[in-house]
């Protein structure tokens, strides 16, 4: 099928490309899309060399799908002019996230809300991908009360930019900031802006995607997002609250037989997950440091990484395509 990755010289854009040709993901025609400045540069994909094209082109090109990566206002813009010459956008800004005829979707959580009428369809934010592919099965058995979660986010998050920042800083160059405080040996407690209730954006998007993905609006979240000067996965320290109790040989039993996760955890051998040394590079979530809350009843603590851009991005949006493919929805 015709494919338009828009964004496609992007830090999110670049990986998506990697992971349709790693999938062997049915691309007949590559559309590869950026903004005008970088029209005309050529973008990699099986072993072939593709000029991006302007927006406008691609429409006119009437892809069967088209993969989003380029900020919300241009989803909000683009998104539906797609739509209309009859292409699925699958969308990895937070334009569409929260919209009331949009689906939210991660695929071992919730795809079968999808129908072949989902011409727009979101793809949630890192964080909440990586944290409800873990918290699901545990939902379903237990039901979940209360989250807490505390995030320590990679540089990636931000973009190329922020990259570019800490290896400066690291080798001393003062460059071009994507962030107002230094990021190397630091850490910044914000991501995104500041919202009138104290929290931010990305912490409010954590609270809300949660509820929606999970089609449980008893849930409760508090979030707490921070960047850290890292690479290769986001972290997540994670505390549940259930309604039922239950064992910790159940809890490593349904989350071994989960889909999308590893469970990585034997603190007699020092093993829990790391972004570097497990996540990166790979499309699973990890868990470990799974331990029973001791202050508070039928309560859980968990280590929670995975790879920012792949599942936390291009490889869930791939997914989503992968599952209406496999529909019939998308053909």
């Amino acid at each position: 099928m015709k494919v338009a990755i828009v964004g496609a010289t992007g830090l999110v854009g670049s990986k998506m490309l990697q992971i349709l040709e790693e999938r062997n993901f049915p691309v007949s025609e590559l559309i590869p899309v950026a903004s005008e400045k970088s029209v005309g540069k050529l973008v990699s994909f099986k072993r072939k060399e593709y000029p991006v094209i302007s927006i406008n082109d691609a429409i006119s090109r009437k892809p069967e799908l088209a993969l989003f990566s380029a900020g919300g206002n241009t989803s909000l813009q683009y998104a539906p002019e797609f739509a209309a010459v009859g292409t699925t956008v699958i969308d990895n800004s937070s334009a569409w996230r929260m919209q009331p005829d949009k689906k939210l979707v991660v695929p071992e959580v919730n795809a079968h809300v999808l129908t072949s009428d989902d011409k727009i369809i979101a793809n949630p934010n890192c964080s909440t991908i990586q944290m409800v592919v873990a918290l699901k099965p545990l939902h379903d058995a237990y039901k979940i009360k209360r989250i807490v979660v505390s995030t320590y986010q990679s540089v990636t998050g931000t973009g190329v930019k922020a990259v570019n920042q800490l290896m400066n800083e690291r080798k001393g160059i003062d460059g071009e900031k994507a962030y107002a405080y230094p990021i190397d040996l630091n850490v910044i407690p914000q991501i995104d802006v500041f919202l009138e209730n104290g929290y931010t954006k990305e912490e409010m998007k954590m609270v809300n995607e949660t509820k929606k993905i999970m089609g449980d609006d008893s849930i409760k979240v508090t979030a707490t997002t921070v960047r850290i000067p890292v690479m290769g996965g986001h972290s997540e320290s994670v505390n549940v609250e259930f309604e039922n109790d239950f064992t910790l040989e159940k809890i490593f039993e349904i989350l071994n037989q989960a889909p999308g996760i590893k469970v990585i955890d034997d603190p007699s051998r020092q093993l829990y997950p790391m972004p570097l040394i497990h996540a990166h590079n790979t499309d699973d979530v990890y868990v470990g440091r799974i331990r029973r809350d001791e202050s508070q009843p039928k309560s859980l603590n968990l280590w929670i990484v995975s790879d920012n851009l792949r599942k936390g991005a291009a490889t869930n949006a791939v997914q989503i395509a992968e599952y209406l493919i496999s529909k019939g929805f998308l053909k």
